[in-house]
């Protein structure tokens, strides 16, 4: 399976409040997400701030398409929704 993300610019979704971004598995567009609760206790975002949120989610956005990669493989390319649970404790990002 050949996962890839291009370097599109994510999008801040207010009726999930969540950050989406776009994965191609084997080329075809599969649509990956983040919660702004997982980008507030993992990777440093303020609470109730969409630029924070963004910010966080470009600056650890290696470590987010890594875990998103995995979750990929494991669903055989369905659609991955990612929660503070994915990511374990201590896997914090600094602001």
């Amino acid at each position: 399976m050949d996962i890839r993300f291009p370097a599109d610019a994510p999008a801040y979704r207010d009726s999930n409040l969540t950050v989406v971004f776009r994965a191609l598995v084997d080329g075809e567009p599969v649509p990956c997400a983040i919660s702004v609760e997982a980008l507030e206790d993992h990777f440093g975002a303020p609470s109730y701030d969409r630029d924070g949120w963004m910010h966080a989610f470009n600056n650890g956005r290696p470590r987010i398409e890594a875990v998103a990669r995995e979750h990929l493989q494991i669903s055989n390319g369905t659609p991955v929704l990612l929660k503070s649970g994915h990511f374990p404790p201590g896997d914090n990002v600094p602001s």
